[in-house]
This record gives C-alpha cells, structure tokens and sequence, in this order.
C-alpha cells in the first residue's frame, strides 16, 4: 500500500503539533494533506536519509539541491509557508523539535528510519562547501570563498543578472525596469559621492565593473576598482576596453587591505562588506578611512540584519553558508555605522532601501527561471537550485522585514571637523560640472 505521504504528515504533525499547510506528494506516488495547497514533492528518499543526519535547514538544503526536494506550486507562496512552520515558530518551538532525549522525538526518528530505507547517508552534493578550518578572514579564506560564489561562470550571471551585469539592490521608480533601476542605482550612488572630472573613486568589490565605468562615463572620474575574483576582473577590463575607458579605469585583482595608493576623493563599496566578517570590520573600516583624503567621501552599500536580544547568539544561516556565501556574516545597521564612527567617519545619510531589494531579487529569480535550461547547462541542475532558492527566500526576508539593505554616507572630516558637505545634502544634486 502505498501510504509513505500520509505517514510522513502524521510524523510532521505529531512533532509540530498543528496541522501541515502544504501537501506532501512521496517517492511512491501517494499524497497528503490540505486540498489545493502547494505541494512539496519527496522525490526519493534519500531526501529523509538527510533529514535524520541533519535535521533542520541543512538537511532540507541538501535535499533540495540535490533535486530530491521539489516544489509543486508557486515557490513564494510555499516558503512563506514553510518559513512559518519551521523558522519562526521561535525558540521553543524549536526545542519541542531536536531533543533527542524526548519519547515523542525518539519514535518519530524510529518511523523515519523504517521509511528512510537504507543507512548511512547519501553524501552532500558537489555544490556544497566542504567544512573550512583555520581563522576566519585570511586573505587566502576570503579569496576561496569569494571565488566560490563568483566564479561561477560570467555567462550564467549575464542570464540572472541582466545586461547591467550588477549584483547588489537596484533602485526602483514604480514601471521600471530592472536595467533602469540600476542604472538609478549606480547614478545614485555617483552623486552621494558628489563626483566629478578627475575625481579619484576607489571600487571596493567592483564586480564586474558596472559601477566603475558609470562613474568613469557619466561623471569623469578615474576609477580604481578592486575584486578577489579573476573571471569578474578579466570581465571587467573586457567591458572597459570596448567603452574605450582603459585610460580611466583600472582593475585589479587585489584585496582591499592590499591597496596603498591613497589618498582617494571618494570610495564605492557596494554589496562587498557583507563578505568581510566581524572580526574584521574595524579593520574594514580603519583602511577605507586611511585611503580618503580629508573631506573625502565613502559610500557603503550593506545588507544589514535585525538585531539580536543576544548577540552572541548569532550564527551564520547553514544553507547560505554552505552553498551561497561561504563565512559571509551580516551585521546590524547600528553597529556598522559605529563601526565607522569609532575609525573616524562621521556618518552623514542612512537610507534604508530594503523594499527595492526584495524587487530586484524577484526580478533576478524570473531570469533565472526564464532561462532555467540554458542556466543548468552553464552551471550544474543543483548551482541552479541553490541560486533559485536562495533568492525566492532573500527576497521574502526582505519584504518580511527579516533583514535589510542601506547605503551609508560617511565623510573623513577635514581639520577643524568640516564636513565641506551642503547644508541640505539630501538633495543630491548632480556634480557642479553637469
């Protein structure tokens, strides 16, 4: 008799103590739960295999790229509903879950096992991280882990990402255009630096050279911009010799510890800081603020989370972790403009654009999707995976509330404590020059 989904509700449900909100659909072909309710799909069941060595988000994640895990309806609708049921059930709901020393958990394990089929289990995809060890931060950490996310391949990001090759929040007017939007975006940004001819701009995080060749076009400004990753750089110089821009432009594939060549009139860091660690930030932001001259300006795009009751209590998402940003930490909004302020920066605009974050994802998502083949062929069917469901769940975290993205304004005051900043900066009006 085929009956694997209903047991697996009825194990679902003892432990959760409500009802499931989604069908499950087993390897055997029978179904169970709510009518007209998203579907998640149980593939094989090696996908139960990895739920008893890694119960919780881990062992989902493994299962979902490994296509074991798939979803039948709409992928929003079905995480909003998963994420109510599994992650903000608080803690004590989670404490009802993995005790391994209560009765009710113990049988459930048990009726899992007779389902699960054959031990041990399955190892974790290719795409996963293998478990790094040593200090957090090196040089050498960071330049694998970065390599890890954007050393995918410049063609699979051309399909997600859009002709504006720009990986970070654009900046959206309702009807726009995702190449709109980050052209705002970038534009935006160009002029909270108040940039103008000849202006020194250094690119920390340049990607592929968007933000470098807009502020070396549009505003006249010779740019420095810095990467780990090698495909983003050899991209990036491709990109600026075909606009005719080597002589304004320069890339390079250098950590941003390494540069020396200040002072700089302003600094660019866009979606990069996310990348540098806690450990690291004051040192992050000790150097950013030894390369700008006095009255120099920085811009510091950053995803930021909300803050913890207790803050030692934070850990790295496991599935972003292991798949999407290896050792990428997210700190809150006010700690990382004290951070700055403590090095020296006086902090001049905060504003939070976290409802044009939750856009853009869901803009990269339906490129992603559109291009679903062509993307798994670049790739692999589990990268692909990993991309579609690490961006559907962002762009939700965003529109939840759950994290949030701001561009930070900071100045190196000169001698005295000038700011040379207007009276009403928030205009941000284009340079003298336009």
């Amino acid at each position: 008799m085929a009956d694997a989904a209903l047991r697996l509700t009825a194990l679902a449900e003892e432990l959760l103590g409500e009802p499931l909100p989604v069908r499950i659909r087993a390897w055997d072909g029978s179904e169970s739960g709510p009518p007209g309710a998203p579907v998640l799909v149980i593939r094989n069941r090696r996908a139960l295999r990895r739920l008893l060595w890694k119960p919780g988000e881990l062992g989902l994640a493994r299962a979902w790229v490994a296509g074991e895990l798939e979803i039948d309806g709409d992928l929003y609708e079905t995480l909003n509903l998963m994420a109510g049921l599994l992650w903000e059930r608080g803690a004590d709901a989670k404490d009802t879950v993995h005790p391994i020393r209560d009765p009710k958990v113990r049988a459930a394990a048990r009726s899992l096992l007779q389902l699960a089929g054959p031990w041990p289990p399955p190892p974790p995809p290719p795409e996963e991280v293998r478990r790094r060890t040593g200090t957090l931060h090196t040089k050498r950490r960071d330049k694998e882990a970065i390599s890890h996310h954007y050393d995918v391949g410049n063609d699979f990001y051309e399909l997600v990402l859009g002709p504006s090759m720009v990986y970070s929040c654009a900046y959206w007017e309702d009807g726009g255009s995702l190449e709109g939007a980050q052209r705002d975006k970038l534009d935006l940004v160009s002029r909270k630096l108040a940039l103008k001819e000849g202006d020194r701009l250094l690119d920390v995080g340049c990607g592929w050279g968007s933000m470098a060749i807009h502020a070396a076009r549009e505003y006249g400004a010779q740019v420095t911009g810095v990467t780990l990753s090698t495909e983003q750089a050899a991209y990036a110089r491709k990109r600026i010799a075909e606009e005719g821009l080597t002589d304004r432009i320069e890339i390079r594939v250098q950590d941003y510890r390494d540069v020396r060549d200040g002072p700089y009139d302003a600094i660019s860091s866009i979606g990069m800081a996310e990348h540098v660690g806690l450990v690291r930030y004051r040192e992050y932001a000790d150097d950013l603020f030894a390369l700008l001259k006095p009255g120099g300006r920085l811009l510091n795009h950053q995803i930021a989370r909300r803050p913890e009751r207790d803050e030692s209590a934070y850990h790295v998402d496991d599935f972003i972790d292991a798949y999407v940003f290896p050792d990428g930490e997210l700190a809150p909004l006010g700690r990382t403009v004290a951070t700055l302020e403590e090095a020296g920066f006086e902090a001049r605009d905060v504003e939070s654009i976290r409802e044009h974050y939750a856009l853009t994802l869901r803009h990269w998502v339906a490129n992603l999707e559109k291009h679903w083949d062509r993307a798994v062929a670049l790739t692999s069917p589990g990268r692909a995976r990993v991309w579609r469901l690490y961006m559907a769940a962002s762009a939700l975290s965003f529109e939840h509330n759950k994290i949030g993205v701001n561009q930070i304004l900071a100045v190196r005051p000169v001698g005295g404590g000038s700011s040379r900043m207007p009276l009403r900066a928030r205009v941000w009006k284009a340079s003298a020059t336009d």
